[in-house]
């Protein structure tokens, strides 16, 4: 059965920064009063109801005081008008002013005691005024003075309400005037005491606003805290070399995606730094072999065991050239990797570049006794894509000489270019020792070469699938690999036909 892999990133490629800094974590700081971000989350939550209450008092003296004193206004006025109505209907009774009429009067200021009553003829004179009583009673007078009730009315007219006593005849032959005692906004001393109840109940409500926002803030704040107090203890763990420490933070909001990035991010550092340390390896491995036998080669010549002939020269200078080669693809490699080597992004015909690359090869794999075919799959045999043309030449040149390297005598080795609506796909197909399953995704790993390739003289150096991958990768490509042992190996890459930038422009 054929053995399956699939890898390739299938997303946009953004262009990695060549600059790279590094910064001394600055010590945490003493915990202080208004220091941390839980207190700060208190103090603003506190904050907030401070806000609120001021605001709302200030509505309250803008609009609810306006309200309220007219309010007392309307009242004192309505007091005013059913006196005057009584007044009004006594007078027309009697046809005059008497002590009779006015005692109506009297009867209207006794039914408030911080309420001033002054009945007023047509002409203006003052015919009865209940502050009289008062300047003529000692007691009451002291009385008065200490509640700060004045003898004469307030000075402001604003203060003061009035209402028209008419005769039988519509006729004004009078006025009422009615005002409060001690106060310029006609509030008798149960208002007065309303509106400070209210002002109280207003100031109370806003401490405990307070109160309840700064025990709330305190909860709010530490479930906001708990989850950083993790990344930046699973940060501290990380950068102490334990790179397992994870945060296993998730969720919808915006902390759990810093949890799941942070993660993600450590996930990828660890892999990193592991590859880095095989990566060393590897080199070394591949490095002290060549460098080795030119050692021991030159060594041999210089104590007389090997003659200093063209033979064993080219013995060092083989080895020279293999080191040269393996440098030279270590470094395209990096230069792909980090971005330097930048796409030179043309629109190319690919059936067109993919024939030239097997007519150029095609004399090569005759002299190595095996057959190459180009298959075009297209339906009008041109397959437009924008790609950098060098390289996706490069990436196919690497699995021809691929399959020319581990194919048998005889065998075939079949370049087909195919499309779809949305990708240019092209694949390698040959006969050759096939690759086993569980060797398969260890392919595009740097320097790896399976047993079987390692036994073979033409081994290759390790190197260029991963460039390969690389490349497509660049192209927002993917390449899949299906192979069976004895029997062959297709790889396939799929790079879109246009940039996704270019799609979206």
């Amino acid at each position: 059965m054929a053995n399956t892999f699939v890898t390739g990133r299938g997303g946009d490629s953004s262009s990695s920064s060549n600059r790279s800094s590094y910064n001394t974590v600055r010590p945490a700081p003493k915990s202080s009063l208004g220091g941390t971000f839980r207190t700060k989350m208190m103090l603003f939550f506190a904050l907030v109801a401070v806000v609120t209450a001021v605001v709302m008092t200030v509505v309250l003296a803008y609009t609810w005081e306006g309200q309220f004193r007219g309010y007392t206004r309307e009242n004192m006025q309505r007091l005013a008008n059913s006196t005057a109505d009584t007044l009004s209907a006594e007078y027309q009774q009697h046809g005059k002013w008497t002590n009779g009429v006015l005692d109506y009067a009297r009867s209207a200021s006794s039914a408030s005691t911080d309420v001033g009553v002054q009945v007023l003829d047509a002409d203006g004179r003052v015919l009865y005024d209940d502050t009289w009583a008062l300047a003529r009673n000692p007691k009451k007078a002291e009385e008065a003075r200490a509640t700060d009730a004045t003898a004469i009315m307030p000075a402001d007219a604003d203060s003061i309400v009035s209402a028209d006593v008419l005769d039988q005849n519509g006729a004004r032959v009078g006025t009422v005037r009615l005002w409060s005692f001690g106060s310029e906004a006609l509030l008798t001393k149960s208002d007065a005491a309303f509106r400070r109840n209210s002002y109280a109940a207003i100031t109370y409500s806003a401490l405990v606003a307070v109160v309840l926002a700064f025990i709330m803030g305190s909860f709010a704040s530490r479930s906001l805290t708990r989850p950083i107090k993790i990344i930046t203890s699973t940060a501290a763990q990380i950068r102490g070399g334990d790179l397992t420490a994870r945060t296993g933070l998730a969720g919808d909001d915006e902390i759990g995606q810093l949890g799941e990035t942070f993660d993600s991010m450590a996930n990828n550092l660890e892999r990193d730094l592991k590859f880095e340390h095989r990566l060393t390896s590897d080199v070394a491995h591949e490095l002290r072999t060549p460098l080795m036998a030119m050692l021991v080669t030159v060594e041999a010549m210089q104590d007389g065991v090997l003659p200093a002939d063209d033979e064993h020269f080219e013995t060092v200078a083989s080895e020279i050239r293999r080191l040269s080669r393996l440098v030279d693809a270590m470094l395209h490699l990096s230069r792909i990797e980090n971005g330097k080597r930048q796409l030179k992004i043309e629109s190319t015909d690919v059936v067109h570049l993919v024939r030239s690359i097997v007519s150029v090869q095609h004399q090569l794999f005759h002299e190595r006794g095996l057959h190459l075919r180009f298959n075009d799959k297209t339906s009008r045999h041109e397959c437009y894509a924008d790609i950098d043309p060098d390289l996706i030449r490069e990436a196919i040149t690497n699995l021809m000489s691929n399959a020319m390297r581990y194919t048998p005598h005889g065998g075939w080795v079949v370049v087909s270019v195919d499309s779809n609506r949305k990708d240019a796909i092209i694949s390698v197909t040959d006969t050759g020792i096939g690759i086993a399953e569980e060797d398969i995704p260890k392919v595009f790993s740097r320097f790896w070469r399976s047993d079987v390739s390692r036994e073979r003289a033409a081994g290759g150096l390790g190197v260029g699938l991963a460039i390969t991958k690389e490349i497509i990768d660049q192209h927002n490509g993917t390449i899949a690999i299906q192979s069976e042992l004895s029997k062959g190996t297709t790889f396939t890459f799929n790079i879109p036909l246009a940039r996704r930038e270019q799609r979206e422009a």
